[in-house]
């Protein structure tokens, strides 16, 4: 099975609901990315209309991965989202995983509590060996994050970014 030919499933947590991002979510996504808060450590700039929101969808959906909505059980609203890119399959197989919240929703456990079942997912359905990330050095959320999921950080910088991985563990 390629890239292309995986489907991905609703993921669910105690507080949320995950669904992957269809054009259907354009709104959602335009006002969500046209926060400076949210995009403040991504290489986007906030939103300015409702046909970049439909952009950034798209670009997931043409993308070999998947980006998830985080959405709110309790009143259906989107937080955030997160999912994997640059999915490269074989005998290593890896990806990296992005994510973001909305300021109202940053300190209260919400990324953590999405990011748990979507890294299990990615070792177990899809056969990660190694899920990477990026990050900014001045993102002291995301870097604090990314050690209570015991990623671990690369001795070197690189382009100015931190660099983090998480090996499988059989």
């Amino acid at each position: 099975m390629t890239a292309y030919d995986f489907v991905f499933p609703e993921l669910e947590t105690e507080r949320l609901r995950l669904s992957i991002l269809t054009l259907d979510d354009s709104e959602a996504i335009y006002k969500h990315f046209s926060d400076e808060n949210v995009t403040r450590f991504m290489d986007i700039n906030p939103c300015k209309d409702l046909n970049e929101a439909k952009e950034i969808i798209q670009y997931h959906i043409d993308d070999k991965g998947c980006r998830w909505g985080i959405f709110s059980k309790k009143d259906h609203r989107l937080v955030g989202t997160c999912g994997f890119h640059c999915w490269i399959q074989g005998e290593q197989p890896k990806a990296e995983i992005g994510f973001d919240l909305a300021k109202e929703f940053w300190g209260k456990g919400l990324m953590q509590e999405a990011l748990l079942p979507v890294i299990a997912y990615g070792f177990e359905q899809m056969g990660l060996s190694m899920i990477e990330a990026t990050v900014e050095q001045q993102n002291g959320k995301s870097i604090q994050l990314l050690n209570r999921l015991h990623f671990e950080k690369e001795a070197e910088l690189r382009d100015g970014l931190f660099y983090y991985y998480l090996n499988r563990t059989i």
